[in-house]
């Protein structure tokens, strides 16, 4: 039989284990890292959403209370490596890691709709809206990833990573446009830039 939760949803969990939502942050940008994070809430937390849908203000204390009330953990892949190896091995690693820090007596839930071939994950579009364990994972990887690019633009100021944190946004675009790439750029990503470009490197 299948267990259900209060958001509605039917899923796997035939012997009641214990639920580890996954979720990532930083598939689409152009710049930084892909972070992935699993989480396993020991205590009910209100308010919880995908990370999308709450304010940056509302993330921050949500995170702190996610952090303080479960077990998590999170994988991380810079530039330099996404480049190297490709997103699709990134995220196949990420959740393999996640799967191994965890064990066999979990119930895997990720947001999406493959599992990259990792056994005894389930898949769910939107998760995060409606997996109260994916949605603090969201909000996990999201809030960490953000974190670290607003470090970065201290390092970089002149690409305002503070404000669309790595997205090809215009500003970013017309700022690689004139400064060229840095360490934290994906350099394997195509992207369009203003006619009055400069060289990439």
């Amino acid at each position: 039989m299948k267990q259900k939760n209060s958001s509605l949803f039917s899923y796997d969990n035939t012997q009641e284990l214990p639920i580890c939502g996954i979720d990532e942050a930083g598939r689409g940008p152009i710049a930084g890292s892909l972070v992935y994070a699993a989480v396993i809430l020991n205590k009910e937390i209100k308010e919880l959403d995908d990370s999308k849908r709450l304010t940056a203000k509302k993330r921050e204390i949500l995170y702190q209370k996610i952090i303080e009330n479960s077990n998590y953990f999170i994988y991380e892949a810079d530039a330099t490596k996404i480049d190297t190896f490709g997103l699709s091995y990134c995220i196949k690693e990420a959740l393999n890691a996640i799967t191994e820090h965890f064990g066999k007596n979990v119930t895997y839930i990720f947001d999406g709709n493959s599992s990259f071939g990792v056994k005894n994950i389930q898949t769910l579009i939107k998760a995060d809206q409606k997996i109260k364990e994916v949605s603090a994972a969201s909000i996990i990887a999201k809030v960490y990833r953000d974190r670290q690019m607003i470090e970065y633009a201290k390092k970089y100021p002149q690409y305002g990573f503070e404000n669309h944190k790595g997205y090809g946004t215009k500003a970013h675009l017309e700022a690689i446009a004139k400064y060229g790439q840095c360490d934290i750029h994906r350099k394997s990503f195509k992207i369009n830039l203003p006619s009055n470009k400069i060289s990439l490197f």
